[in-house]
């Protein structure tokens, strides 16, 4: 049989059918889409995640707790330990206070130092000490800041064995619009060791930089955390007023009905607070040697600085300090110089650190200060003291020591170190109008100390130890 193909009529529909059938169809769809229950924005998981972070424990960011907790936020505190109590920061109550509000406390090293500078034992206590002390008062600890947003292998490697869950960092996400440009953080991100953020919030932001930071992220989604320092209506550097913060967490709120939340960073992070990790231990001055470090000055980094040294001074006067040829050995000393003098004084004191550089002492131990110098004017050993926590204090001063054109050495012993201290400071000051150049400068244990030199001038020890003084303001550039 012959093959064949059948071909169907199709079947015509009139005009009036037609309207029917498109009808019948949106009247299912809409059936169908009415009767779907709706995810309500709080039962899905969020697009995008805000952080907000404040670093330093400076106490003017008492300003957004408060605000904060009016808009029911809650934001990520790294704090430095050694600060808490010094003028301008949040003491330990108020930091305490803060996390029952439900905001977190996280760590930001005792003395804010940059980490990559620092021996892999130092960074690490300065990770670990300040964690500790913190958990100590209470606070459940898991995300740390880096000072700085330094960071190498060292530094890294510090957070990770001193328990943390995170580590943030500063300036990685991109902070204008362009083309393969990062915006957000990954959830989860793919080095919780290396945070990536945005730049710090600086003075000259508007609030169109911070709501900017927010909206680009919300075309991918992710997570931003944004990070702020001073928190006051003028005069501070690297801050937010009161009121932008506020106009911002006011713009904020309403947008987690479209998926955006404020989460802390431990939160997004996740994970429980790890056992606490003490750290490597402060070596004591050596028996019979001398615990100063680069005593001579002798190496000097490439700021002009000492290795292992800072300057230190306060009050109304002007005061260059610097290094300079005219050695009493080797090749290097350190000088100060102060005109247009009202108060206070100049001087080149060891790091305020942790033991890589300020001398660990006993308490109830008496210790011999030892400093070459030559001077136009009296000057006096000016001593500060480092508690158990990593904070340090103004203890007090030696007796005067006579100008002196030629070298002589100050020599001075201590009274015995009170309970509680843990390490020291100390230097010749120059507390008028004129010029001291140091050199040779020595601690020892009275226990066991060496004979001063030839040349020596010895000064007479106080019968009692002094009480130790507040804490002092910290030293050198906190932020960051």
């Amino acid at each position: 049989m012959p093959s064949s193909s059948l071909t169907l009529p199709r079947r015509r529909r009139t005009p009036t059918q037609l309207v029917a059938l498109v009808l019948a169809g949106l009247t299912a769809i809409a059936t169908a889409w009415l009767t779907t229950p709706a995810m309500e924005p709080a039962d899905a998981a969020p697009r995008t995640i805000v952080s907000l972070t404040f670093d330093d424990g400076n106490a003017n960011q008492q300003a957004a707790v408060d605000l904060l907790d009016t808009y029911g936020m809650k934001g990520t505190f790294y704090i430095p330990s050694g600060y808490l109590g010094a003028p301008g920061y949040f003491t330990m109550d108020q930091v305490t206070a803060i996390a029952a509000k439900g905001h977190e406390i996280g760590g930001h090293t005792v003395s804010h130092p940059d980490l990559t500078t620092l021996s892999a034992a130092e960074a690490t206590r300065q990770v670990c000490y300040d964690r500790v002390r913190l958990s100590e008062a209470g606070l459940s600890v898991r995300s740390f800041a880096y000072p700085f947003a330094a960071v190498n292998d060292i530094a890294k490697q510090a957070v990770v064995d001193c328990g943390y869950n995170s580590a943030r960092g500063l300036g990685d996400l991109d902070m204008k619009r362009g083309k393969n440009k990062i915006n957000a953080e990954s959830v989860p991100p793919p080095d919780p060791f290396e945070l990536r953020a945005p730049p710090q919030v600086e003075t000259s932001w508007k609030l169109a930089d911070l709501k900017g930071m927010v909206t680009r992220a919300e075309r991918t989604g992710g997570w931003v955390p944004i990070t702020f320092h001073n928190v006051c209506a003028s005069g501070c550097e690297i801050s937010v007023t009161p009121k932008v913060f506020e106009q911002f967490l006011k713009w904020l709120k309403p947008r987690a009905a479209q998926g955006t939340v404020v989460q802390t960073v431990g939160d997004t992070v996740g994970g429980d607070a790890k056992p606490t990790v003490p750290g490597p231990p402060i070596d004591p001055v050596p028996s019979g040697g001398n615990g100063v470090v680069n005593g001579g000055a002798e190496e000097i980094g490439a700021d002009g600085t000492p290795r292992c040294w800072m300057r230190g001074g306060y009050g109304a006067n002007t005061a260059e300090l610097s290094t300079v040829d005219a050695a009493h050995t080797g090749t290097k000393a350190t000088r100060v110089t102060v005109s247009g003098y009202t108060d206070g004084d100049a001087k080149w004191l060891q790091a305020f650190d942790l033991g890589e550089c300020a001398p660990g002492v006993t308490p109830g131990h008496t210790y011999s200060l030892r400093s070459w110098y030559t001077s136009d004017a009296v000057t006096q050993f000016a001593v500060y003291l480092r508690d158990a926590g990593g904070g340090w204090h103004y203890w007090t001063s030696s007796p005067w020591f006579a100008a002196s054109a030629t070298y002589a050495q100050a020599v001075w012993t201590t009274p015995e170190i009170p309970e509680g201290m843990s390490g020291i400071s100390f230097g010749l000051n120059m507390f008028a109008n004129g010029t001291i150049t140091t050199d040779d400068v020595e601690i020892y244990d009275t226990r066991d100390a060496p004979p001063p030199g030839e040349a020596a001038t010895e000064a007479s020890g106080l019968q009692e130890a002094p009480a130790v003084s507040a804490q002092v303001e910290p030293q050198g550039d906190t932020e960051g």
